[in-house]
C-alpha cells in the first residue's frame, strides 16, 4: 500500500522562504532516513512556489495554461513523502512521527492519503 503524505503550503512556502530554523531541516532529515532504513521511503520532495508553476484547466474540449502564482495557500502542496506500508495503521503511525513541518510552535497541517493500486481498476474488484 502506498501513501502520499502532503505538506500543506503556507504564505511563507509560497513566497519561497526557506525554513531559518536548522533543527526543523534537522529533524526532517531524520525522520527521512528512519522511513528510509525501515524501507518504506519510495521519494520525498519539496515542492517550489507556485509562482514558478502552471496549472492547465480543462473546460469544454479546450485547454488553458494558468501561470502562477495562486491565491489560495490553503489548497496548495508545499512538499510530499511517498511511503509504502503494509498497512493503513502502519502509514498513520509513520504520519504521527511526521516532523511538524514549519517548525514545532507554527501551525501546519499535513494531509495522508493512500494511492490507487493497479489492482484497484481491475473488473468486480469492490
Amino acid at each position: 500500500m502506498r501513501f502520499m503524505i502532503m505538506v500543506k503550503a503556507t504564505p511563507d512556502t509560497e513566497a519561497g522562504v526557506m525554513p531559518a530554523d536548522d533543527t526543523l531541516m534537522a529533524a526532517m532529515a531524520t525522520y527521512h532516513e528512519k522511513l528510509a532504513q525501515a524501507g518504506v521511503l519510495l521519494d520525498m520532495a519539496g515542492l517550489k512556489p507556485t509562482a514558478q508553476g502552471w496549472k492547465i484547466r480543462y473546460r469544454g474540449g479546450e485547454r488553458t495554461v494558468i501561470d502562477g502564482p495562486f491565491a489560495e495557500t490553503k489548497e496548495l502542496v508545499a512538499g510530499y513523502t511517498l511511503i509504502q506500508v503494509r498497512s493503513r495503521e502502519e502509514a498513520m503511525e509513520w504520519a504521527r512521527r511526521f516532523p511538524p513541518p514549519m517548525g514545532a510552535l507554527a501551525d501546519a497541517e499535513i494531509d495522508v492519503r493512500q494511492l490507487y493500486e493497479p489492482e484497484d481498476f481491475e473488473a468486480g474488484h469492490a
